[in-house]
């Protein structure tokens, strides 16, 4: 009787605890666009257009999600992590390192 109400209590208590880190994770998933990866610019163009904006030195493009998740500096030599709309070009986010 005792394992049962125990079972009960983490079936009920679980899928709870579950929530917020999955509300986490959607929170910062950036989407950038709907259009298929075949309408998609290349990494090469992305970095380009990256430069373009007036961040330098770009050291990573890699998908995530459906953005272009590129790695690079600005002007002022802080590091940049940016989602970039890969179909045209938009900054979606940009997040700085101090």
């Amino acid at each position: 009787m005792k394992s049962m109400f125990l079972c009960a209590l983490a079936a009920v208590a679980l899928p709870g605890l579950a929530l917020p880190g999955s509300a986490l994770a959607d929170d910062d998933d950036a989407v950038c666009t709907k259009a298929p990866k075949s309408a998609w610019m290349k990494p090469e163009e992305a970095a380009s257009k990256l430069q373009e904006a007036g961040y330098s030195d770009v050291r990573t493009v890699k998908v995530a999600g459906t953005c272009y998740e590129i790695y690079a500096f600005t002007t002022k030599h802080e590091r940049a992590e940016v989602y970039m709309n890969p179909v045209n070009a938009e900054i979606v986010r940009a997040e700085i390192d101090d």
